[in-house]
């Protein structure tokens, strides 16, 4: 057993882990996405595909994460490394999309924490986006420029500085912490929003309109494909976040029960949300005299930013109403920026055999230099949009189409990784789990992806040149795959490959210990080692 995983830090118990996980698991994505993708597949007739897409590839996927990080207590590029060798590119791939998606990730923060300040006074006045787009973005036309938006380079600069920190600090006392804070704080002032909004005139009409279910939409497979894309995004499967947080779990954990946790508490704040969302929505359409279904901008930034100021400046009380949502808004996507820099921060410390705080400081450089490079720009926005599109709905999805088909075909691990996650675990997985992840998942995901490549050529995306979505899009997911394979070429500073997980766990059946240790020894063949 190697000195690395012996002195590798620990969660300091469930509960620690699970704050973490939820927290990386709620974000943005499930305050303003989530409303507007429900109501606009099908209403309270959404939440049916979402469940089974929840049950069906959310959660297991989640466990395969959870198992995968546990068994082989690695970052993503360590633990693909220690499943097979010619595997490690699928590690550098995740940890790169996770690099992409916090450089920009940061940038949203730093919206939201200028608006939290905005919200004092109204500052963006009776026209909220042209103020968002115009006065606060100084919105361009799409093309690269070098034009620096002062209003958001300062807060993004705050935006690192703290995010560093928390993870310089380490797992218990930097990850750890900051879960167990601002969790418990982001559940209580975002209870405090919705309890709010349902008080408000109307928001029975906008309740009315997310839930009333619209059961014609269940025949239309793009309601069903919503529902799988959402529980991905939502539940920080498939690149990396879980896989590295349960690397340090301690031996001894109920992983499927903490799996189980995570996901429906990830869930229960989306729906949470879009009751808190709709609410709103209901007085603004009251105010105006309009059905809800009239109301444009129920999904994304346009939400947050532009929507939502709107609502606020109508409102009594509205700018305790706003400090409140846009502080629930940046502790969200706070909480699972940390996670994505740990993904990278952790891969560079076991690469390239540096320590924790200077991985933190690297990991939070090189993102942070393209956060102000790309997206802090008057551009910003628009590369935002585009980058985000191909990241989430390509990177993101060919990770998990790789990543289930090499584990369940290539390497035939489900059964062993089953075993693991049932050790001591309190509710057991049959084999209909090893159906679900090898089998439905990658084809669901694999129908979402070529739906989502045929579109991206023939339609676009946006309403954009097709130069700036070659620049920002396509280019941006080449330039992750090369990078991934140049990553893996470079050679490793530390011992990754002594790890053995049979030895080091000592829980896989009787005699799979002895085995490792006769491998180690010499006295077995190597083509029988079966973890290297």
């Amino acid at each position: 057993m190697t000195t690395q995983t012996q002195s590798r830090e620990v969660w300091s118990g469930q509960y620690g882990f699970i704050l973490a996980a939820v927290g990386s698991a709620i974000g943005l994505g499930n305050i303003w996405r989530f409303p507007g993708v429900a109501y606009t597949n099908g209403g309270g007739a959404f939440l049916v595909p979402y469940l089974i897409a929840l049950l069906t590839a959310g959660i297991p996927i989640l466990l395969l994460d959870y198992a995968l990080g546990h068994r082989y207590r690695g970052s993503a590029p360590a633990v693909f490394r220690r499943l097979n060798k010619n595997f490690e590119i699928v590690g550098w791939f995740m940890v790169l999309v996770s690099l992409v998606i916090m450089s920009y990730y940061a940038v949203i923060l730093a919206w939201a924490l200028r608006y939290m300040f905005f919200s004092v006074d109204m500052a963006w006045g009776a026209d909220t986006m042209s103020f968002f787009a115009g006065e606060f973005l100084q919105v361009s036309e799409p093309g690269f420029n070098s034009d620096i938006v002062p209003g958001v380079f300062w807060p993004l600069i705050a935006v690192w500085g703290g995010a560093a920190i928390v993870i310089a600090l380490g797992i218990q006392k930097g990850l750890e912490r900051a879960s167990k804070f601002f969790i418990p704080l982001l559940v209580v002032i975002f209870g405090v929003l919705v309890i709010r909004a349902l008080f408000l005139d109307g928001a029975s009409a906008g309740l009315n309109a997310f839930f009333t279910p619209q059961w014609s939409a269940l025949a239309d497979p793009q309601v069903w494909i919503a529902a799988y894309s959402q529980i991905f995004f939502s539940l920080s499967v498939a690149f990396g976040i879980m896989l590295t947080y349960s690397s340090y779990l301690k031996k001894k954990t109920d992983i499927t029960s903490t799996g189980l946790v995570t996901g429906f508490a990830n869930s229960s704040f989306e729906i949470l949300a879009g009751i808190g969302v709709f609410a709103t929505l209901g007085y603004m359409a009251t105010q105006r005299g309009v059905g809800v279904n009239e109301i444009e901008g129920i999904t994304g930034p346009i939400l947050s930013f532009v929507t939502f100021p709107e609502v606020i400046s109508l409102m009594p009380g509205g700018p305790l109403f706003g400090i409140v949502f846009f502080a629930s808004l940046t502790i969200a996507g706070f909480t699972s920026l940390i996670s994505l820099i740990q993904v990278v921060s952790a891969a560079i410390q076991e690469k390239f055999g540096i320590n924790r705080r200077f991985g933190a400081l690297l990991a939070t450089g090189i993102a942070g230099s393209a956060s102000v490079l790309l997206f802090s720009t008057s551009n910003g926005l628009n590369a935002l949009d585009v980058v985000d599109k191909f990241i989430n709905e390509i990177g993101i999805v060919s990770a998990a189409i790789l990543m289930t088909l090499l584990v369940a075909f290539a390497l035939r691990k489900l059964p062993r990784l089953r075993q693991h996650l049932n050790y001591y675990s309190s509710v057991k997985i049959g084999r209909w789990w090893d159906v679900l992840v090898g089998i439905v998942s990658p084809a669901v995901l694999a129908f979402i992806l070529v739906l989502t490549i045929q579109s991206l050529v023939s339609d676009g995306y946006g309403g954009y040149p097709e130069s700036f979505i070659y620049q920002y899009g396509w280019f941006m997911v080449i330039g992750v795959i090369f990078g991934a394979a140049i990553l893996t070429f470079i050679p490793w500073r530390t011992n990754v490959d002594e790890y053995d997980a049979d030895e080091y766990h000592q829980i896989d059946g009787p005699g799979l210990a002895e085995q490792a240790k006769a491998r180690k020894a010499g006295n077995l063949p190597t083509a029988e080692r079966s973890e290297s």
